[in-house]
Parts: C-alpha cells; structure tokens; sequence
C-alpha cells in the first residue's frame, strides 16, 4: 500500500509540474511550446491506476481548453494522432481526438496531408476497437481529401500513392476505407432518417458521427457539404490508392449515383473495376443481393435505390452463380413486381415508380430470362413457379384479359413491360415445364392461350404471347401422359374453334385467332398417330379461302409424315432406333382416323346420304387422300416407301404402277372382305371418298374421285357394292366440265355399272340417256361437246367393264347394243374434227380394244377399219398420246402374222414411223403401246388397266414378236440418226420396265446393257438419263451373277479394258460441246484434254479407270446419269469397293471436283462421292493430310478450273474442322489464297474472296473463344492485315468488297486480345488513319466544292464529315488498337504516326490523325508523355492547313498535347502563335492562332497557367481584334482563364509594352488592335490607377491618340478620358496635364463628323474635370463654328481636311489585309440626323461647362456667360431635339451649380442678373418638349433658386415662369419638380 502511495504521488508531482509550467507561460507561443512537449505524455497519465491521477489530468485538460481557443497555437497533432494509433486506453483516446480534431485545422495544408498517411494506418483495427473514435478519425479523413490534389491518373505519383499510403503492406485498410467511402456515396444526410437504402441504423450514425448533426451542415464552421465531400471521395478512390477490386463496389454506388459528377466518374472506374472481380464468387454475391435487399430487422439497411438496382441486376445477369440463391431471386422478382399499393404496406420495401419502375421492372425480366437460361434444373425448379405466378400476377394486375386504360404510366412502357412479362413466363416455363406445363389441367398453357385470344394490350404485346407459347412448345417433347395428352387435344380443339368476336364470358371478348398457334402445337406436341391432332390440321385447312397462309401451311405439313419429322427431329443420332420415337412418327389407325374425321361425331359423318353439300369442303379431299394413304401404308407395311419429301408421290407411284404393291394392298382388301364386317375402314372410305366425288366440286372433286377410283379397281366386288345403289349420283360426275372428273366419273360407271348388284332399271335409264347425248354428237356446239366426252367414255367403260367380268355385251333393248356404239366411235374418229370428241373416241377404243370387243376380227366385215387405223396413226403424229395407246390396244388383240400386210405388222410401222415426234412423253407412250401389241396382259404396262375384281382376260398368243421388236429396236439404237436414236434408247428402256420379266427379254439383258452404255457418252442429257435408268433396270432384273458381270461390264467399258464393248471412249471422244469450258486460248472438247489426270494420281492406269468418272467425261459431267434410278445405285455396290481402298490418291481428286466451277461436273461428283464415301466425315478425317495437301499443291495450277475448285474445297475442309486440324497448313494456305485473290480470272477471285471471307471467319471466331496461340494467330495476322489493308481490301474499288474488308478487319480488332494484336498495331494504326479518307463516298469533296448549288455551306458539310469521322467505326478500331500500346510498342507507332499525319489526305485521314494524337494525350498519357514534344511541334504545323475544319482539329490537339509537353515546348508554341498573329498577312493565320491558345487554355489548363504571364498579354491584346472570326477565340480564352477584369492590373506592364510595340506596326489591323489594348487595360481598372500604372499607362495611350482619325478611334479617346479622371498624376505633373488639354483640344478640332461628336462629348467630361484651369475660349473657338454651322444646315465633307488630315483607309471601310474598298464608307451612318443632333448636344455641353467662374473676373465671366447663353437661346429656338435640350439643361445645372458656390459671396451685377434672367426665358422653350426634358428644365430652375434671394428680377422671372409652367403642365413628376423649385425659392 505503501508503495501504491509512492506511485500516486510521484505521478501526481509530475502531473503538478506539468501544470505549473503550463500556468506560468504568458504567451501563446511559449503555451505552444510548452504542449508540443508535454500535452502528450500528460495525456498518458489517463491510463493511471490512481483516480485522483486521472481527475488531476482531467481539470488540467479543462484549463487548458480555455487557453487554446486561440486559433494562433498549434496542438501536436501528429504526436497525438501516433499516440492514438499505439494506444488502445479508451479515456487516451477519447482526449487524443478531442485535442486532435481541434488542432488539426490550425495545422497548415501540408502539415495535415503528411498526416494522411498515418491517419488511414490500422483503420481497420481502429473500427474494431471502438467505432465513434473511428467515425471521428474518418470524418477528419474526408476533411483531408478536401485539400488533397490527386496526381493525374497513370502518372507515377498516382502509382506510388498506393505504397504513399500505407496500403501496400495493409490491404485491409484500403477495402475498409474503399468500402465506407462506397457507404458515403450512398449517404443522404437526414437526422429524421435513422437508416437508408443500402445503409443501416449503424451506418448513418457512423457517418453522422452518432447524431452529431452540424457534420453535414457547411454552413457551420466545422460541417462539409456533403455532395463535394462525395465527389472527391470518388476522386481518391479511383486514384492509384486503390486496386480495381477494391473500388468495384463503391464505383458501383457512384455509377448509379443522381449527381452526373459522381456518376461520371463511378462510370469510369466501373470499366476497370467489373474485369477484376468474379461474379461467381460467394462473398461478391452475398454482398451484391444484400445491397439489392436490404438486411432486414429495424436497424438494418433498406433495399438500394432502384438505380443501383438496376445496376445491381445488370451484374447478377453475368454470374451463373447467382442463379443457384434461390430464395434471394425470388423476393428480388416479388418486390419488383409487387403492385404499388401492397409495396406501400410494406415499408421494407422501395416502392419505384414512373420511368424508374419501367427501368426496373425491364432488367428484372432480363434477369427472369438469365435465370431461366443459366440456371441448373434444381434450382430453376424451386423459382420458377413462384416467379411465374408473380409474372401473372403482375399481368393481372394491369387487367386482364382486358389492360386497364386507367394504368399508371406512359402507355407504351405499360405494353412494353406486359409484353415482357409474356415472354418470360414463356423461357421459364420452358425451363421447368415438369413443375410449370405439364400437369393435367395445362393451367398455364391454358392462361396463355387464352391471353392470345383476348389480351387488348395491342399487337405487339401479342407477339410477346406467341413468343411465350413457341418457348414452351419444346415442353412437350417427351412422352406425354394420357391425361395431359387429352387436355391438350381438348385445349387446342377449343381453340381451332375460336373465331374473333365471340364471348366467352363477362369482359372476356375474343379479339384474334390463335389457330395458328394451336395447329402449331398439334404438330410439334402430339405425336403423329395421334387422330385428333390431324384433325386440327384439317381444321386448319377447312377455310383455305380465307384463311392464312401460314396456317394453311402448318396444316399441310402436319398432314404429312416427312415434315412432321422436320419439325420434329430426332434428339440424337440413335434416336431413329428408339421404340418411344419410332412410336411418336408411326403413321395413325385406319380405323381411329376413319372414325375422327367421318364417324358419327364427326360433320362429315359417312352414314349420311352422299348427295347432301359438304360442310367445311375445302379440306374433305386432303382427308380423304390423307386416309388413303394411310390405308395404302398399312397393306405396304413391309415395302412401304421411305419418308421423304417425296413420300405421297412414291406411294401414289407404287399403287397405281407396281404390280406387288396393287397386289399386297388388293390382298389387304380382301382379308378384309372376308370377315364380313359392317363398315370396315375400306368400305368406309369407299363411301366417304364417293360421297366427296358426287357432292364436292373442283380440286376436292379430283382429289375424291382419284382415291375411289384406285380404292374400287383394288377391292372386291362386295366391297364395292355398298356404292352401287347410288350409281344415279355419278351423272353429274360424267357431264362434268371437268375433264379429269369426267375421265374418272365415267370409268366409276363403268366398274358399278357392271356390278352385279346394279340396279338394271337405274341402269338403263342412265344409258339411254347417254345414248340421247351421244346421237347428238354432229349438231353439237360448246359443252355439248364435254356432255358427249362423257357419255361417250361411260358408255365404252361399261361395256369393258362387262367384258372383264365375262358378262354379255347384248342387251335386252337392241339400241343398248355395242355394235352401236362401236360405230359410233369409228364414224367420229373418221368424220368429226373436233378434238374433245376424237379424244373420247380414242379412248373408247382403247377401253374396248383391251376388253377384246373390239379386234381386227371383229371390224374386218366393216369396210371402216382402214380409216379407223389411218385416223389413229395421223392423230399419233400429232402426238396424241391416246391415239398411241389405242393402236397398241387394237394391236394387242391383233394375231401373230409374219406378212408384210398383216394387221399387227402394220400398227407395228405405224408406231415406229413415230420415232420423229419429239417430246419424251411421246415416245414412252410409245414403248408402252409396243409393250401392249408384243406381249399383250403380260405387259406390266397394262397392270392398273384391269379395275374389276375378276381375273385377267385372254390375249392372242405371241411367241415372235418380242424378238422381232427387240431386235429392230437395238438396231435402231445404233443409228446415227438423233430422234431414232433417242426414240430407241425410250423404247428400250420400256421394253425392258414392262416385258424384264419375260424369259425371252431376260435372255438379251447383255445386250440391253450394251445398247444402253452406248447412250452415256452421248451428249444429250435425255438419252443419258434414259440410258443410266436402263441401266439400273438391267442391274435389278438379273440375277446376282448377272448384275456382278453387269458392273464389271460398265467399269470396263470406262476404262476401255473390253474393247468390243459399245461405249468405250477414244482420246478424240468430244465430251464437251465447243466453248463450254473456255481457258482463253480455245476450250477442252475431247478426252485428251483430260490426260493431265494421270499426274495427279500417280498411276496413269487409273485415269483410264475411273478419271471419266471423276473430269470431263459427258459420262459423269452430266447429272442426268445419276439421276434418282441412275447409276449411283450401281456404282453404290459393295463389288467396286476395291478401287478407291486401293487408290487412296483418288479421294483427293475426287473431293476437289465436288466444287468444280461447271455445274454438271460439280453435280456428277457429288453423286459419285455420295455412293462410294458412305461415310464422308471419317474419310475425310483419314486422308485429311492427303486432301489437303493436294489441294495446296493445285491451287496454282495452270487451269483456271482448278484453282477455282481448290479454293471452295478449301474453303469447307476448314469450315468443317476443328483448327487443330489445319493449323500447320493455315500459314500455307493464307499465302497462296492471297496470290489467288489478284487471279487474272474473275470467278477463281470471287471464290478466293470467298474463301477469304471463311479464313477470317475462323480467325475472328478463334479470337473470340481464345483457343488461338498467341503464335498461330500472329501467324494469320501477319497474312490477313495487309491483304485487308491493301488495293484488294479496303482500298478495293468494289464497294462490297470495302464492306467486307472493313467488317472482318474491325471484328479482327475487337476480338483479339493485346498479346496478339499489339506487334501490328503501330502500322495498323498508320494505315488506318490513311485509309479513313478512303472509305469515305467519292462524291464529298466535289459537293463540298459547289456547297452554295445545293443550299449549304462548305462548313456545315465539313461539319457532318467530322461528325462522321468521330462516328466512325474504323476510328472505333483505332481506339481499340490504342488501348493495346505499350512503351515498345509506343516508340514504334511514332514513325507511322508522323508519316500517316503529314502525308494523309482527305479531311478524315487528317482529322483522324489528330484525334489519335489527343487520344493518346488524354488516355495513354504515361507510356505517351516522352513524345509529346515531338508530336506537338508535328501538329504545329499541321494548324495552317487551308481546310478549316482540320486547323481546328489540329489546334485542339495542340492543346491536349500540351499537357505532357515540356515548358520549353509550349513556349515554342506560343511563339508560334504569336508569330502566326503578328507576322502574318493572313487574317485566317490569324484565328488559327486563337484557336490553338484557346485550346491551350482549355486542355492544358494548369499548363496555361504556370506560363499565365507570357501567353495572357497576347491573349488580351488579339480579343481585341476587329476582325470577328480572330477575336472570338481570344475572347473565350480570356474568360476561361481570368477570374475578373481587375486581372488586367497583373499584367498591365507587359500589356501596354506588348500594345506599344505595335502602335507602330505598318499593318492598319495591328496598329488600331493595340490601341483598342490600351483602351481596353484602361477601362479594365475599375476606376483605381496608382502612379506606377498610370506612368506605364500614359505613353501609350498618348501614342494610340496620335495621327489622323480612324474607325473606333472615339474608343481610345474616351478611355483616355477615363485614364484622365482617375489619375493623380495628372494635376502633379504639369507637362502631362499640358499634353492632355493639347491631345483633347486637338482631337476636339477634328472635322470628321462620325469622330466629332465624340470628341465633343470627351471635351465636355474633360472641362468638367478641371475645374482649375480656363479654356472656356478654346471650347469657344471649336464649339461655336460648330453649333453655328450645324444651326445652319451646313453640309461639309466628312474629312479632317481644314486641319490637314488625310482621309483613314479604315474610313472607307479599307481592310488592310485586302486592298479593297467597300462600296460605301462607315464615314456616312445612315440617319445623319441623329449624328448631327448628337454633335450639337455635345458642342453645346462643352461650350457651357467650359465656363469657369473660379478662374474669371466678373466682366470676363459675363462676356463668357452672354456668349454662350446667346448660342444656347439660339440652338433651343432653332433646334427642338430633345437630346439637345436635354444636353443644355444638363450643362445649365451644371453651371448655375459652379455660379452659385463662386458668386455666393458677391453681390449680382446687373450684367449678371440680366443674364440670369435670360437664362430663365430660355426655360420656357422646354414647354413643348417630353416630360423628361420639362423635369430637366424644372432642375435648372431649382438651382437658380439661391440666386432669387439675390435679386427681385431674378425671383420674379423664376416665379413666372414656375406659375406659367406649373399651370400648363399635366405630368405628376414635372408637377413635383416645379414645386421643389417652389419651395426652394420660398424658402431663400
């Protein structure tokens, strides 16, 4: 204890003692000294154990509180502030700030910014030490920044204060001062507001330094203004102090700040800030949602501002990351949505409104969209529902369907946000359609489609629906429910029903059709068997008249299994072979299809009468052929045809041709007789496809009438029956205008009427109706003619038809007989000449000659037998095809006789003789009739000929024939004769397609195939298509011996190995015709221009192999032999394998011709590379190397043809390869495509540009991924740089190829990073600049030349070129080529600089160029700064360019540069401009000058300034120029940097000496330019002149007076009268004061009368002024001639020539710098008057204040006053101007005033007294003067008061003429003035 004592009392000595010496000091200084040393260690003493310690301190800190108020002593700051830092004692502290906050503004700028350092050192570990010292220490922070200057950013100062500051080695601190400098910019000082968004209860009083509310208030003295504390917060933050991550957030806040000064510069260091940040960091993340929203509880921060939130949504769409915060994405979507009345509710929650909303609510949607795009299944499953029901909500809210009118908000932010609303629901719907689509109510598809059919919004907002419903179209793509599926058929079946107009219900109206949409989803959502979707899609088709196009379409396709599988595809590569796919694509149920679209619940129900109309008839056909086909694919189901595009015509094909196909489905149709089942599906669709025929018209008629023809010649007759009874319905069908429909119609009557179950009543009656139509066939006229067409065929099919089935063709009424009708047939074929009728005869003939009623047998007793076959054959040589068949018909009934004139031999010449016919149909109509005459029924020709369920008929015997015909036609076949020739190659393929089957063709294949190759070298496209369909014909009908000898064959007689065989080819076989395929000096025509082959390939026995096949063989050149049955179904046999495994060489030159430039080689190839390469991608990948390098090797080849294809193929090898691949090529390939580009041929350099537009594809998208080598990509580089910069790029004279040069070389610029790009850069940037002018359109420079023609200036349209440069998107890659410099890089652009700047022509290339010079002088200042020098004496010489618009360009860039540019240089520039100004004859030098100093002042201002003093002399001088254009600049110069006009005394020596110079100068321009300098640095002194300014003042503006007069010399004369006034010198140097009244008096004497009158008034104010001396006579003297004259009228001339002037050049309006005068002279002002008035004013101003009673004796005063006032009563006698009167009223006061003070002790004279008596008569003229003159007058007579006490005339003239005028006058203030006069003379 005793111990404890001790120490207490030691300290409290020591306490004491300090004390005491703080108590004895008696001044401030020594109380300074004696703190700086103990106030801190007396501090410590509050960290004592010993309270009586502690208090001691305490009361010592209380007195001394009171010492220092005085701001003079200075506290120990920084002791203070190091002692805060080392000690954590609270109380230490606590007193620490106290002493440091109230010492610290006391400290000197510097003194407190050396604290900074130590200051923002451990503010971390401050803040977690006690948070109210650290706000202090913080507050004092900002207080700091306030004197701080920040270095320039990317100055070494600014990379050092990092390290300055402490920051390096504590990182801490500078996020912890990063992160409240980020809280201050979200700071809004309100006591009344304990929290803020993005701030909590914490935050503000941190800030607000716990309630302390003057720390905001800069009223106070100790308050900052927050809005210029937030500002250079910002601006240290975005310092060198702070790294680009620790900035992000607080730029960030400043970025969306309201204030654009903080904004500006939070926007700047975003750009740098966001790139060194991860958005996919936790911490980030948290940090950015907690801004968004807020920290909840009653102290924690509000949601930010709904800019930053935007701002804050714009970063979060950049983070995938992001998406997985589930439960923060959805209260960000829910309170951004939330309706403004519910927000309210909620305070938590910023409620944004008007344009704010709409912004806000946009970027949600952004984000809606990025969430649903980015996110991974799980989390998009727990958002999207509940962001989709607040999206509908949201929708709701605004009234739906119906939009509310009343909505707040501009209307077309409204629709848009609706609209994105639709479109997001949609991409989230698609993204969770399990939990969102696909349930079984289909709720939100269902609410869609209902917004599609009622939504009001507007059309645009129904776009964003059909967006939303095509989003989730891909939800149902998958295996659907059977509940889903059945909702979505109701669904889409209610709205195919849906018609505009309807109601569904209260306020819910129908305004569009969503068919479209619905029949859409049925094609892409249910699979193809689905039976109501197809319904949907006849639906679709039902309106066709009015319906759209693209519904109508989607119908179609959704009829159609090809494009349902286009539209949709497989999901991978196997999919084909899944069962659940294989199910999705299988074609419908008969049965179920029947049943939908004509069973009993259908409008087309097939149980109603046939003959009733057809509702919805525009797609009854389309179902019905649709359901025949599905019929026909069920009994093909094993040899159906594939799906293709193709696939209804390949079926259709099959049915009515192929023998197995009719059978399979006639089989089909059976079975299904024989169950007996009552309406099965093909007595159905006999019934439907009936009906449609008989109650349908047109196309749908057609399409009915063709299905129940195919469907009744396939069944059975049972089948058939059902439609018997309804025979009667056909008639309308037979007397059809439709031909087709006839034809159909009447063969229809044949097969039911033949039926045995054919009502014979019915039946009859019909014929004889025909027969009565029939008879009448001579007298017939118009349709007539089609009614008999149709009798006559129905009549003839019938009885066919009863010949088929065996019946007699006798009938009980002998005019029911075919004899009749037989010769009826041959009496029209050989009488009637019209063509409708002889075509219904052939026809019967035929119908009756297969039938075998009709045979050479049978007609021989008529003697019309030879003029039937004579009428037959002339109708075959017309070509008709019906006549053709009708003699084959009649032949095949004919017997075998080997006579010369035997009936069969004859039709047999008949139809050889036919050869000449030219149209290919013909010819195959042909070979089919000779089918008929050599083998009869066995000819597959005649297989759809037999349509009734019997068995076929007999046909005579032939065993001759077939050899007899085949034989003449293979001889025929080596004719030379064209047409024979090509007619034989068709009649032999028909031989072959329809007698193949037959033994005795069967044993003469071999020669068939020799007959037929003998065709593929021929060079009609005709015969070679016969010829490969020949010979696929071949191929398929033997058997696999044959088809092996077959192959070898063909491959034999291509490489000529078998030379008997037809068709080998000679070196002198033409394969081309002449000029096909030109190569300048002649064409290639035979196979011996093709022998270079055999180089290529390395073994020459392989050019006779296979190079036919692979050049210029007619062959393979022609597409026409691989056609779709041709030859590539041969060559695709596995036996030819072997030759392409064997010769890998060949894939190389097989691929290159795939792209030669001749379509039919081009086409041939590819089929050729189709059948041998089944798969091409790994070929190609195998023999890549070998492709490659062949086609490199070629490419320069000789032919033009080749080097053309070399280019293509190159062109898809590389497109279709990864780069790896071809990267050790794409140097190669670069080179040799840029030699190709300059080809002599134009196609080969289309095709090269085109491969370069390929190569710069890769390299750009190369760029972009960033999967390039920084070698590689150099590599290509150095290629394409200067071939997109050379006369074949940019500077091409193709417009298209600019485009494409520009195009690929910015996209180049902007994908490649600087470790690629920057070694290019220096000469990119050069040839840039030049080429800037390039690109621009040809025509400027001469419109710019005749401007006034088109109604503009040469200005404004250089304006808008310079508009179009700073626009420009090659400027825009300049930018970017800058951004990539460094200090290397840097010194090598210095010389394509220089050069692109002084050799550029054109206005853009030169105002480009200095744009990149102030680019690099603003925005790469540091690695620039060592060149400015160089580059500001460059462009100083580039200011005088002639075009205006550049010399700006190059002034500002003077200015910019100006700021790294040394002292010395910038002095050389202002010589320059000084020179340029002064030295110069050139007005426009001139201006370039002032430009260049104005820019000066502007960009380099702080330069400007240091060298003030030797640039604003001449600044202040050239502002006042006269000429226009030159002064302004000056001007602006002035202003920006003068802070008032008194700044002028600053620089007033070098001024006046800089004006003095001058003075002298021979140029008119500069002498009166400095003299208007004196005058203006004299009215620029406000009035304050000491002696030291006024001696340098005073000789020059006694020289600027000097000489003669000139326009504005008045100027100078009355700023001398100013100098005058205000200096003392003049009345303490008598020989100034005698040089200015000689300067006055001498100017006064001047005759110019626009001087005059301003020398006059000068002369007034300077007697006036010297109020000691007399020159009343001198005034006299020059101011009475005047007034006299001018009272007189006198007109003299305007020039000074009584005093010996010479006239001023300037007088004349004579510019100095032009030698010209102006038409007419300055000298004579337009009102003449007003210039007289004014000198007469003026004269007599100066005549009466030039009286001075002081300096005359009474007699002398009196003579003066008598001359005067004589001149004055004469002027107002004479002269009634009011300026006048005024002027002497004025000077009248002026002088009773000088009378009174003189004479105020004198007795008045009668002399006097007279005068003044004199004086008031003349008051009486101003009577009918203006109220202002009558108050003026009212003044005089006031100030003659005094002297009415003097003198009772005086008083008794003044009374009078008080009352006279007092009485008379009517103005209320002239009234006041008389009675101030009044009372002044009452009162004396």
């Amino acid at each position: 204890m005793a111990n404890a004592g001790g120490i207490e009392a030691k300290e409290l000595d020591l306490v004491g003692k300090v004390e005491l010496r703080i108590a004895l000091t008696d001044s401030d200084a020594k109380l300074e000294t004696i703190l700086n040393t103990y106030l801190p260690p007396l501090l410590l003493k509050l960290a004592s154990n010993n309270v009586s310690v502690r208090n001691k301190v305490i009361s010592i800190c209380q007195h001394l509180n009171t010492r220092i108020k005085a701001p003079n002593i200075r506290l120990p700051v920084p002791a203070l502030l190091k002692q805060y830092k080392e000690n954590k004692n609270a109380l230490i502290r606590h007193f620490d700030i106290l002493y440091i906050q109230d010492g610290l503004p006391r400290l000197s700028i510097s003194q407190r910014l050396a604290l900074l350092p130590n200051l923002v050192n451990g503010f971390h570990e401050n803040f977690h030490d006690s948070t109210r010292h650290t706000s202090s220490l913080f507050n004092m922070f900002l207080k700091l920044l306030h004197s701080m200057t920040f270095p320039p950013r990317g100055s070494a100062d600014d990379f050092t204060l990092r390290d300055n500051l402490g920051f390096l080695d504590n990182a801490e601190d500078a996020q912890f001062l990063a992160s409240w400098i980020g809280k201050l910019i979200l700071f809004s000082p309100n006591p009344s507001i304990k929290r803020l968004p993005g701030l909590s209860t914490e935050d503000c009083n941190f800030l607000q330094l716990y309630d302390k509310k003057e720390t905001w208030q800069p009223e106070v003295a100790d308050g900052l203004n927050i809005v210029e504390t937030k500002v250079v917060a910002a601006k240290f933050l975005a310092s060198g102090a702070f790294t680009d991550a620790e900035r992000f957030l607080p730029a960030l806040y400043a970025s969306s700040d309201t204030n654009s000064r903080l904004s500006d510069i939070g926007d700047d260091m975003m750009k740098r800030a966001v790139s060194a940040v991860c958005l996919e960091d936790d911490a980030i993340l948290k940090q950015l949602f907690g801004l968004y929203l807020g920290t909840r509880g009653t102290d924690g921060s509000l949601p930010a501002r709904v800019p930053l939130q935007v701002k804050l949504l714009a970063l979060l769409c950049k983070s995938k990351r992001a998406t997985s915060y589930t439960i923060e994405n959805i209260q960000i979507v829910q309170e951004g949505l939330m309706p403004s009345t519910q927000a309210h509710a909620t305070s938590s929650v910023m409620v944004a409104q008007g344009l704010e909303a709409s912004k806000l609510r946009t970027q949600i949607f952004a984000y809606t969209n990025w969430l649903a795009r980015v996110s991974d299944s799980a989390d998009i499953d727990l958002v999207a529902p509940n962001i989709v029901s607040q999206l509908r909500s949201y929708i709701e809210s605004q009234g739906w369907p119906t939009c509310h009118k009343q909505t707040s908000g501009p209307r077309i932010e409204v629709s848009s946000l609706r609209s994105l609303g639709y479109e997001s629901i949609g991409v989230l719907a698609r993204s969770s359609a399990e939990k969102l689509v696909l349930d079984e109510d289909l709720d939100l598809l269902r609410w869609l489609f209902d917004s599609l059919a009622a939504d009001s919004a507007g059309r645009d907002v129904s776009l964003s629906i059909e967006q939303a419903l095509s989003s989730i179209l891909g939800a149902f793509g998958g295996d659907l429910s059977p509940e889903i599926v059945e909702s979505l058929e109701h669904l889409l079946l209610h709205n195919m029903q849906r018609q505009p107009g309807d109601d569904e219900g209260p306020g819910f109206k129908i305004i569009r059709s969503t068919r479209f949409t619905a029949v859409r989803y049925a094609n892409r959502c249910l699979p193809f068997q689905n039976t109501k979707a197809r319904w949907i899609n006849v639906l679709a088709l039902s309106s066709s008249a009015n319906e759209r196009r693209e519904i109508l379409d989607e119908g179609r396709k959704g009829l159609d299994p090809y494009w349902y599988r286009m539209l949709n595809p497989v999901k991978s590569a196997n999919a084909k072979y899944e069962p659940s796919e294989r199910l999705k694509y299988r074609l419908p149920r008969l049965e179920d299809l029947l049943e939908q679209f004509f069973g009993k619940d259908s409008v087309w129900n097939s149980t109603r009468s046939p003959g009733l109309p057809l509702p919805m008839a525009d797609a009854y056909g389309i179902a019905v052929v649709f359901c025949c086909n599905v019929l026909y694919s069920e009994c093909l189901s094993h040899a159906a045809p594939t799906i293709d595009n193709e696939w209804d015509r390949r079926l259709a094909t099959l049915i009515a041709n192929d023998e197995m196909s009719r059978q399979s489905v006639r089989e089909y149709l059976h079975a299904t007789a024989k169950e007996h089942r009552q309406g099965s599906a093909p007595e159905t669709l006999l019934r439907v496809a009936f009906k449609g025929m008989v109650a349908s018209e047109g196309q749908n008629a057609i399409l009915c009438s063709a299905c129940l023809l195919q469907l009744c010649s396939l069944s059975t007759d049972r089948s058939v029956g059902i439609i018997v009874p309804s025979i009667a319905l056909l008639h309308d069908s037979i007397v059809s205008n439709d031909k087709t429909v006839r034809q159909v119609g009447s063969r229809l009557f044949g097969i039911l009427g033949s039926h045995k179950d054919c009502s014979q009543t019915e039946l009859q009656r019909m014929l004889k109706d025909f027969d009565v139509i029939c008879r009448g066939w001579q007298e017939a006229i118009g349709s007539g003619y089609l009614k008999i067409h149709g009798a006559m065929l129905a009549r003839a099919y019938y009885w066919s038809r009863r010949a088929f089935r065996g019946q007699s063709t006798t009938l009980p009424h002998k005019e029911l007989s075919v004899e009749t009708d037989v010769d009826m047939i041959l009496e029209v074929l050989n009488k009637s000449h019209d063509n409708t009728l002889l075509d219904a005869a052939t026809v019967c003939m035929t119908e009756l000659s297969i039938s075998g009623i009709v045979s050479p047998k049978s007609l021989a007793p008529r003697a019309s037998l030879s003029d039937a076959l004579k009428s037959l054959g002339k109708s075959a040589e017309k070509g008709n095809e019906s006549a053709i068949k009708a003699l084959g018909s009649f032949g095949m009934q004919s017997d075998e006789d080997t006579a010369e004139d035997a009936i069969l031999r004859q039709i047999l010449d008949v139809l050889f003789g036919l050869h000449g016919v030219r149209e290919p149909t013909v010819q195959f109509s042909i070979g089919e009739a000779l089918s008929y005459v050599v083998v009869g029924w066995e000819s597959k020709a005649l297989v759809a000929a037999l349509d009734v369920d019997t068995s076929l008929p007999p046909s005579p015997s032939r065993s001759l024939s077939l050899p007899w015909v085949l034989d003449r036609i293979l001889e025929n076949c080596k004719t030379t004769k064209p047409a024979l020739r090509q007619a034989s190659a068709i009649w032999l393929l028909a031989m072959v397609q329809y007698c193949g089957h037959l033994p005795t063709l069967q044993g003469r294949l071999r020669d068939c195939q020799a007959a037929f190759k003998g065709f593929l070298t021929d060079r009609e496209s005709l015969n070679q298509e016969t010829a490969s369909r020949g010979l696929s014909l071949v191929y398929e009908k033997g058997d696999r011996e044959l088809k092996e000898d077959l192959v070898r064959d063909l491959v034999g007689s291509f490489t000529g190995s078998n030379v008997n065989m037809s068709g080998s080819i000679s070196t002198e076989t033409q394969l081309f015709e002449p000029g096909a395929l030109p190569t300048g000096d002649g064409s290639i025509n035979t196979y011996k221009d093709i022998m270079s082959l055999a180089a290529e390939v390395g073994n020459p026995s392989l050019v006779y192999k296979f190079m036919s096949l692979a050049a210029n063989n007619a062959i393979w050149s022609s597409r026409a032999a691989f056609g779709r049955f041709g030859l590539s179904n041969i060559l695709n046999d596995s036996s030819i394998d072997g030759y392409l495994a064997q010769n890998p060489k060949l894939y190389s030159a097989l691929f290159r011709y795939r792209f030669d430039p001749n379509t039919n080689v081009r086409g041939s190839m590819n089929e050729i590379w189709t059948a041998l390469v089944p798969e091409p991608t790994t070929t190609i990948d195998q023999h890549y190397d070998t492709i490659m390098s062949d086609l490199l090797r070629n490419i320069l080849g000789k032919e033009w043809r080749t080097r053309q294809a070399c280019c293509a193929a190159i062109a898809d090898l590389v497109q279709s390869r990864p780069a790896a691949k071809f990267e050790k090529y794409i140097g190669n390939i670069w080179t040799l495509t840029f030699k190709v580009c300059d080809d002599i041929k134009d196609s080969v350099r289309t095709a090269a540009m085109a491969l370069v537009r390929v190569l710069i594809g890769i390299l750009t998208r190369g760029l972009e991924a960033g999967d390039s080598s920084t070698k590689s990509a150099g590599a290509m580089l150095e290629h394409v740089l200067p071939f997109l910069l050379s006369p074949s790029g940019l500077e091409s004279p193709a417009q298209d190829i600019q485009s494409f040069s520009l195009s690929a070389l910015l996209q180049i610029i902007k994908k490649s990073t600087k470790t690629v790009l920057r070694p290019f850069v220096p000469d990119l940037v050069g040839r840039l600049i030049l080429l800037l002018s390039s690109l621009e359109p040809e025509g400027i420079e001469y419109i710019r030349l005749r401007a006034e023609q088109y109604g503009v200036t040469g200005q404004q349209i250089d304006d808008a070129r310079l508009s179009g440069v700073r626009g420009s998107p090659m400027l825009e890659a300049i930018e970017r080529c800058l951004d990539f410099l460094d200090e290397v890089s840097m010194q090598e652009l210095r010389r394509p600089l220089e050069n692109a700047v002084i050799t550029g022509l054109g206005l853009p290339s030169r105002v480009g160029g200095s744009r990149v010079l102030v680019s690099l002088a603003t925005r790469h200042n540091f690695i620039f700064k060592p060149h400015a020098n160089y580059f500001l004496s460059l462009a100083r010489k580039q200011v005088l360019d002639r075009n205006a618009t550049i010399s700006v360009s190059y002034s500002a860039a003077c200015g910019h540069l100006a700021r790294l540019a040394s002292d010395e240089e910038i002095l050389k520039l202002i010589e320059h401009c000084r020179k340029l100004y002064f030295d110069s004859d050139d007005e426009r030098h001139r201006v370039v000058a002032g430009e260049i100093v104005f820019s000066l002042s502007k960009y380099a201002t702080d330069r400007f300034n240091a060298l003030a003093t030797e640039i604003l002399p001449f600044v202040f001088l050239a502002k006042q120029d006269s000429y226009e254009l030159a002064k302004i600049p000056f001007q602006d110069t002035w202003s920006e940097s003068v802070g008032g006009s008194r700044t002028v005394l600053l620089y007033m020596h070098e001024i006046i000496q800089l004006a003095i110079q001058y003075l002298d100068s021979p140029r008119w321009s500069l002498k009166h330019t400095a003299a208007f300098t004196i005058a203006e640095a004299i009215n620029s002194t406000g009035g304050e002149i000491t002696n030291s300014t006024a001696k340098v003042i005073w000789p020059g503006v006694d020289k600027a007076l000097n000489g003669k007069t000139w326009k504005g010399k008045e100027k100078i004369l009355q700023a001398f009268i100013k100098f005058v006034r205000v200096d003392n010198m003049v009345t303490q140097d008598e020989t100034m004061r005698a040089r200015i009244q000689e300067i006055i008096l001498r100017e006064s004497k001047r005759n110019n009368t626009a001087y005059r009158q301003h020398a006059l008034s000068c002369l007034a104010e300077y007697v006036e002024l010297r109020e000691s001396i007399d020159l009343a006579e001198d005034v006299y003297s020059i101011a009475a001639p005047i007034i006299k004259d001018l009272l007189a009228g006198s007109d003299e001339m305007d020039h000074d020539m009584q005093s010996g002037d010479l006239p001023s050049k300037t007088m004349y309006g004579l510019h100095p710098s032009e030698g010209q005068v102006e038409t007419q002279s300055w000298s004579r002002p337009a009102n003449r008057w007003d210039r007289e008035e004014e000198t007469l004013a003026n004269a007599q101003a100066a005549l009466l204040r030039s009286i001075n009673p002081k300096t005359h004796s009474n007699q002398d005063l009196s003579t003066h006053l008598s001359r005067a006032l004589a001149l004055t009563e004469r002027t107002l006698l004479e002269n009634g101007c009011r300026n006048v009167h005024n002027a002497i009223y004025e000077a009248q006061k002026s002088l009773c005033q000088k009378l009174e003070k003189s004479l105020s002790r004198q007795d008045l004279s009668e002399a006097m007294v007279a005068l003044l008596i004199q004086l008031v008569k003349g008051l009486s003229k101003s009577q009918d003067q203006v109220e202002q003159t009558r108050i003026k007058a009212a003044e005089v007579a006031a100030t003659l008061a005094p002297f009415s006490g003097r003198s009772e005339h005086v008083r008794t003239a003044l009374i009078d003429w008080i009352s006279s005028a007092r009485t008379h006058e009517r103005s209320v203030l002239v009234q006041q003035s008389l009675d101030r006069a009044q009372r002044a003379i009452s009162v004396v």
